[in-house]
């Protein structure tokens, strides 16, 4: 046990933890893994799946793009037109298992909860659709999770957006938001991501560790002195001690989900 871990002190509000998802928690896109669910289905066909697949093989290779990110975007919010609003949580719970689950990387689900560990909030923050990321979450055992929202209307997809998609600035201001309604000092708070799009979110907070990072977010953290957590066990070691060295602790609250 570290020395550190015994540290208590009586400020008592919470510390939420926010980690991004793609390339961060799941190794590759989200949507596109939900896309192939649905052209197994019959619900879009192979020319559209052929597109979520070279979304999904430029972002492994070279990471975020927002392009790309927002021209998948666009094609899933068409082909979602018309379908019923529950339908997307029922695909993201039927392939959780089947996909997702094998995909998550272990290393940064250690280490959230580390952060469960020590009392803090866990929400997982991505510019895929909440719906999806609820499942994720949900199915980890975090609190909840931040993501873009889908417009219905009766019960069934309008193919338009509820806001903005909770990408690159828009993620800070989303994180703030919920620290403001939970009673959290962002200098307590810690952010996970690997893209140079999340810097914003990872300046917001008193603690920011870059995974497996992008060029341009290796350079900028450099810079800066961020810790930089590799995917490899002595990296992970590192990460879950700085966790429990500088993590205050906090009592254990019921988890809530939200949108």
């Amino acid at each position: 046990m570290y020395a550190e871990e015994s540290r208590t002190l009586p400020d008592n509000r919470p510390i939420v933890a926010f980690f991004d998802v793609d390339n961060t928690l799941l190794h590759g896109a989200g949507i596109y893994h939900v896309g192939r669910a649905a052209w197994k289905r019959g619900f879009i066909g192979f020319r559209d799946l052929s597109r979520f697949a070279w979304h999904q093989f430029r972002f492994v290779a070279v990471g975020e793009n927002k392009k790309h990110i927002l021209s998948a975007q666009e094609r899933a919010l068409q082909l979602a037109e018309g379908h019923p609003a529950d339908e997307l949580k029922r695909l993201a719970e039927d392939i959780y298992e089947r996909e997702i689950q094998t995909r998550l990387w272990p290393e940064t689900v250690e280490l959230a909860k580390e952060h469960l560990d020590k009392g803090h909030e866990v929400w997982l923050i991505t510019a895929a659709p909440v719906d999806i990321a609820s499942v994720i979450a949900g199915n980890l055992g975090l609190t909840g999770a931040l993501g873009t929202l889908l417009g219905a209307r009766d019960g069934r997809f309008t193919g338009e957006l509820e806001g903005p998609i909770l990408h690159g600035d828009r993620k800070a201001v989303a994180a703030e938001e919920l620290a403001v309604r939970l009673g959290a000092d962002l200098s307590d708070c810690w952010a996970y991501s690997d893209s140079r799009n999340d810097i914003p979110l990872l300046e917001l907070v008193g603690n920011r560790v870059v995974v497996n990072p992008d060029s341009v977010l290796s350079g900028y953290a450099t810079k800066r002195g961020w810790p930089i957590m590799k995917l490899d066990p002595a990296s992970i070691r590192t990460a879950k001690r700085r966790v429990r060295r500088d993590g205050r602790v906090v009592s254990k609250n019921k988890k809530r989900q939200t949108r």
